[in-house]
């Protein structure tokens, strides 16, 4: 991404199809400037369908999953990070944890979580793909477009670049 969040908002938020996320979320994954459309996942403490996301191959997408804000398990790791990258996702946004954070960190994809856990979900494969998530202030749809560096996250309901 060669544009900067902050010019971003320089000149579109004022626009009202511009949302900025609330400063909620920890930098993750190698490429901290990263930007898509939104794939969306309800989840609660299970990262099967994430695991059923990220196989898909696609192409200048982010993944962003309402984990419900849980602390209490890792919702992505090393293992789907790297599903992901080979994949072609651009981004991994997660509203709860992920784990191996050391690994993912090297790894050519962005990625944001709220914090880190080293438990793994449960597998019962519940959950809702492509609906209407809601965190940190936002309104995330399937579609939409997201953009992500060191100074935050935006979405926008047209491309901005």
């Amino acid at each position: 991404m060669t544009l900067k969040t902050a010019d971003l908002c320089d000149e579109f938020s004022n626009q009202p199809h511009f949302q900025i996320a609330e400063p909620i979320f920890k930098v993750y994954g190698g490429n901290a400037a990263f930007s898509g459309q939104i794939t969306t996942l309800k989840i609660f403490e299970d990262n099967t369908l994430v695991r059923e996301l990220l196989e898909t191959t696609v192409s200048n997408r982010v993944l962003v999953v309402d984990g419900g804000g849980s602390h209490r398990c890792a919702l992505l790791g090393d293992n789907l990070a790297e599903l992901a990258v080979n994949n072609g996702w651009k981004g991994v946004i997660v509203y709860g944890c992920i784990r191996d954070s050391a690994d993912i960190g090297q790894m050519p994809i962005g990625v944001r979580a709220l914090h880190t856990h080293p438990l793994k979900s449960r597998k019962r494969g519940v959950g809702e793909k492509e609906i209407l998530v809601t965190f940190a202030g936002v309104n995330f749809r399937t579609d939409h477009y997201i953009y992500a560096d060191e100074d935050g996250i935006i979405v926008s309901d047209q491309s901005l670049v």
